[in-house]
Order: C-alpha cells, then structure tokens, then sequence
C-alpha cells in the first residue's frame, strides 16, 4: 500500500475535544456516570460497534472511506496511545452508515506495515479485517469525552456535542492500531437519551 494508492481526499481535522474522562476512570468502568446503561455499553463495552450498529438498525453497516494517508502522530488532539505505535503511521477516516443513515465517524491511526497486512478491502469494517480466520483480539477501551465539529453537525444532521471514545486493539499483547469513534445522536432513536440528567460529566482535559 503505496502512498500513491492512497485516497486522494484530504484527512478531516480531528474533532475539537470539549472535555475528556481522566484515563484511569475509563479503564476502570468508572467513567461515563451519567451515561445511560445503553450507550455506556455502546461507548464503553469492549464489543464491535459496527456489530452493535447492525443488530440496532437491522441494516449492515457501510463503511464510505475519507482518507487514508500518511500522519505524523503529532497533532495536539491525537490520543496519546498512538506514540506507542511504530512509524511510519497511516491515519484512516471512514464514515459508518446502516440504511442511508449516517451513524458514526471513525479515524485510525497504524504502523503502515500493519495497515499493509490488515487493510486491503477498505470498505470492509475494521474488527472483521483484524479477525478474519477467526484470530483473537483483545480491546482496551482508554478514553470517553464529547467533541465538535461543525462538518460532524452537517453529516449527522445534528448540532453537537458529540459522544465519542477511543481504543486499542491488541494481538498476543502487541498494539496493533489504536480507533477514535464519534456516534450521532440518531442513535437516540434505539438506544434512548444518551444521558440520565440534563447534566454532563465534569469537563475534564487531562488524561
């Protein structure tokens, strides 16, 4: 996968992070207190979403791909896992529909060997690229906060914010890639409010 095989549109800008849950609260199930059971378990379950969003619309999930091109991993607003990853890196974006309905967005950032070897049909979901021959997979779910972007609000037909999480997939204890997912609030109408309460979490920034 050359650069010059790469999509030809431009990357999206990263979502601007409104606040985020200290990591340590994701990792242990604390985060996300005044989340609703159903999107907890969307947001902070270590199941497929793409598989979540098929078994709530009934429709199978497209993936339309933006961009897949070269990154640096030095953006302010990328997770501080994707350091952990070898370079060179490639940064994947893809928008995530079920029956005309624009449900998610997704970028991901990977070595570019990696993305070589598990990324040939870019219009197949990521988790059933990583286990196609049924090898194992291990999820960690690091972060949960609310972002905006004023090109999320056209796509989704939504003014914002927006829930959104990011994780890593592990294979025998190697990072292989690591995800930031944003949901649309179109998914309020299976899964309910998104909150309890009128109110959010605290605005957190630190990690």
């Amino acid at each position: 996968m050359s650069p010059s095989s790469l999509a030809a549109h431009p990357l999206l800008p990263s979502p601007r992070s409104l606040w985020q849950a200290p990591a340590a609260e994701v990792v242990s199930a604390r985060a996300g207190r005044s989340l609703s059971g159903a999107w907890k378990l969307l947001l902070l379950g270590d199941g497929s979403p793409t598989r979540h969003l098929q078994l709530l619309t009934g429709a199978p999930v497209e993936v339309e791909l933006i961009a897949m091109a070269p990154d640096s991993g030095e953006d302010p607003l990328t997770p501080e896992e994707v350091a952990e990853l070898a370079p060179p890196l490639l940064r994947r974006q893809v928008w995530l529909a079920c029956g005309g309905l624009t449900l998610g967005w997704a970028e991901s950032w990977w070595n570019q060997a990696e993305a070589e070897a598990h990324l040939r049909d870019r219009s197949r979901p990521i988790w059933l690229s990583l286990t196609a021959g049924r090898a194992e997979l291990f999820r960690e779910v690091d972060g949960l906060g609310q972002v905006q972007a004023d090109w999320l609000e056209q796509r989704f037909g939504h003014g914002g914010p927006f829930w959104s999480r990011h994780y890593r997939f592990f294979r025998q204890g190697r990072e292989l890639t690591v995800i930031r997912e944003v949901f649309s609030p179109e998914l309020q109408r299976w899964l309910g409010p998104a909150t309890t309460s009128p109110a959010t979490e605290p605005p957190v920034l630190s990690s």
